[in-house]
């Protein structure tokens, strides 16, 4: 079965790979990461399908859901986990879930990929409905733990997106919609955490970040509803504020205050010169898009 997968072929322009200079795998690792590229470009009709079912999804109060195992499952966990700061989303809003739990992000749990059972007793044990969307992440595509969680989550109705890096992969039956990566052969053959790992976290950045989008999360190309959690992302706000309006920068940290850091609130406080009662209440009635806000 894994001899017929392109991700587990012999690359031909790397077999003298213990052989070579580090200039020269450098080299030829950037050249074949642009293969990554090209295989994200191909697929953007059935990514833009993924981001529609996903924006569906949080517009009726469901969740995003990454599935995977090793790699795969790791940079669904980073993605998601990466859009509480970024988007100011809940935990729960988008979660990555991964075969052997949390505890496998650092340290490989060997066997349970292979428990078709696992995958769909991990979605059953955070209640997935049918408002949500889970997106079963496999390079090979074949991985039994991730095809089990799609498997379920056809069951119960919910949006099913699958990503794998190999054509006619055995994953893609399971999604509504299949997003199927032809990373081909890498450098270090079977390490599918190289090309294919790169395409798979391109695709889940665009996913998910063109979904915020879709939910008014994002003015202009600012982040309006970060979450300042720390002093880096406290000046991001009020920079942000400033760019936006035009302000100084006491008057950004001013209305900064008084919006309770709310970056949303703030600017349309400042754009509209109105009370944060009155941007809250036109942001509420514009769905929290901020340019519908300052149109109403």
């Amino acid at each position: 079965m894994l001899d017929k997968l392109t991700t587990e072929a012999r690359n031909p322009h790397t077999i003298n790979l213990d052989e070579m200079s580090t200039l020269d795998i450098l080299r030829i690792m950037n050249q074949e990461d642009k293969s990554a590229l090209q295989a994200v470009e191909e697929e953007l009709p059935n990514i833009e399908k993924a981001v529609k079912l996903t924006i569906k999804s949080f517009k009726n109060n469901g969740r995003l859901i990454y599935v995977g195992a090793g790699t795969s499952g790791r940079l669904g966990v980073l993605d998601a986990v990466e859009c509480v700061p970024t988007f100011g989303t809940e935990p729960e809003m988008v979660q990555g879930i991964m075969a052997g739990g949390m505890k496998a992000l650092y340290q490989a749990a060997e066997g349970v990929e292979d428990d078709r059972a696992l995958g769909a007793n991990d979605l059953k044990n955070i209640q997935l409905s049918e408002n949500d969307t889970v997106i079963g992440i496999a390079a090979s595509g074949r991985t039994p733990y991730v095809i089990g969680a799609l498997e379920y989550a056809n069951l119960k109705n919910a949006s099913t997106v699958s990503i794998s890096c190999n054509k006619d992969a055995a994953m893609s039956a399971y999604g509504s919609v299949a997003i199927e990566l032809a990373t081909g052969a890498e450098v270090l053959t079977g390490s599918t955490r190289l090309k294919a790992g790169t395409a798979q976290k391109m695709v889940l950045n665009m996913i998910s970040t063109a979904a915020m989008v879709g939910i008014g999360k994002v003015y202009q190309n600012f982040m309006v509803d970060l979450k300042p959690t720390n002093e880096k992302l406290l000046e991001r706000s009020k920079r942000n504020i400033m760019e936006i309006t035009g302000v100084d920068f006491e008057t950004a940290n001013t209305y900064f205050e008084k919006s309770k850091h709310q970056v949303k609130v703030a600017i349309i406080m400042i754009l509209l010169q109105c009370s944060f009662e009155e941007a809250v209440s036109r942001l509420e009635h514009s769905d929290g898009f901020v340019r519908r806000a300052l149109a109403k």
